[in-house]
């Protein structure tokens, strides 16, 4: 009998470790699934910046060089040290506003100005895509995704350095499309098998 309390309450605590953690992957890339609904604050964002969010023309991943890399390090470290971190609701007085910041701005407000910033470097919008992350205390964040073909990398207002998609700590919700920036896409690989099979 105790032996069997026992692996219950480990069951039970191993469960509890993993519900928090991204999924296990094999694959260097997010896969994507269907059409999911757009985040409120992007649908509004792309009502003000209706260029910004069509479809794609070329949507193969992007191959790197040396200086593209150092390129986007030198946009993921610029855009974090300049923007102030402060909430929508404290720089504009409501919830849920995307925008391109100018001295301050949150997590989404980070992710669209390094992607302007790459695009207008010569970077495809096809390749700068807009995600939405869990992080493990729950609390949604917004990060800007980059697709290559070595894999999909993270440019995070909460990381000093560019990671590997799967080397962050958080559950993968949803995208943009690669072919089509105003359209989300959701993504299969990127849920804990625990906390997708509660929902």
């Amino acid at each position: 009998m105790r032996i069997k309390g026992f692996l219950v309450a480990m069951m039970a605590m191993f469960a509890m470790s993993t519900s928090a953690t991204p999924a296990s992957t094999n694959t260097l890339s997010m896969v994507v699934g269907a059409t999911t609904s757009q985040p409120i604050g992007h649908y509004e964002f792309c009502q003000s910046h209706r260029e910004e969010c069509g479809p794609n023309r070329n949507v193969a991943a992007m191959e790197m060089t040396d200086a593209k890399w150092a390129l986007v390090r030198s946009v993921n470290t610029s855009v974090n040290t300049t923007i102030i971190p402060m909430t929508d609701m404290e720089v504009y007085g409501k919830e849920e506003v995307w925008a391109y910041p100018t001295t301050a701005g949150d997590c989404e407000d980070y992710a669209l100005l390094k992607r302007r910033i790459l695009i207008q470097r010569g970077f495809s919008a096809a390749n700068l895509l807009m995600t939405v992350v869990r992080k493990p205390d729950g609390e949604g964040h917004a990060i800007l995704t980059l697709r290559t073909t070595k894999g999909d990398f993270v440019l995070d207002n909460l990381a000093s350095t560019v990671k590997p998609w799967f080397d962050t700590p958080y559950s993968f919700i949803k995208r943009q499309s690669s072919a089509n920036a105003g359209r989300w896409v959701t993504i299969e690989n990127g849920r804990d098998v625990l906390v997708g099979a509660l929902k």
